[in-house]
């Protein structure tokens, strides 16, 4: 049985995984399911999903990871994936899905985005954006 191969690195804001296998079929759905719910509820949560990899996957794979990015947005944490090649990208064209991921080309790309997001979120709760009121003489 086909498991999912994956390495891990962990960085200040977030943490990159890096999908081993060449191929993403529906049957490691489940797997991949466990793989990012782990990963969102361990600190740092933002996750990056590196595909630089993985050559082919199928729509139950696309529509896990786009779900999966969709409840780390709804939780107010970042989740990019990245490095997909235009093999999978054409594949990944194919479906309603396309519009939907948080894609970049390359890995420090993504970091890019997962930084500006985390300034975003710090800036959106911080109560410093208040003015004080100005008196009238």
């Amino acid at each position: 049985m086909t498991q999912i191969q994956y390495q891990t690195d962990t960085k200040e804001k977030f943490t990159v995984i890096t999908i081993l296998n060449t191929d993403l079929s529906s049957n490691l759905v489940p797997e991949m399911a466990s793989l990012t719910t782990k990963w969102g509820n361990t600190a740092p949560k933002n996750l990056v999903l590196n595909l630089k990899n993985v050559q082919n996957w199928d729509e139950d794979m696309i529509e896990h990871i786009a779900t999966a990015q969709g409840h780390f947005y709804e939780q107010n944490v970042s989740f990019v994936v990245c490095a997909i090649s235009d093999t999978l990208f054409d594949i990944l064209d194919k479906t309603d899905y396309a519009e939907l991921l948080n894609m970049t080309p390359t890995e420090s790309e993504a970091w890019d985005i997962v930084q500006m997001e985390e300034i975003e979120r710090e800036l959106l709760d911080s109560d410093d954006m208040e003015f004080p009121l100005q008196k009238e003489e």
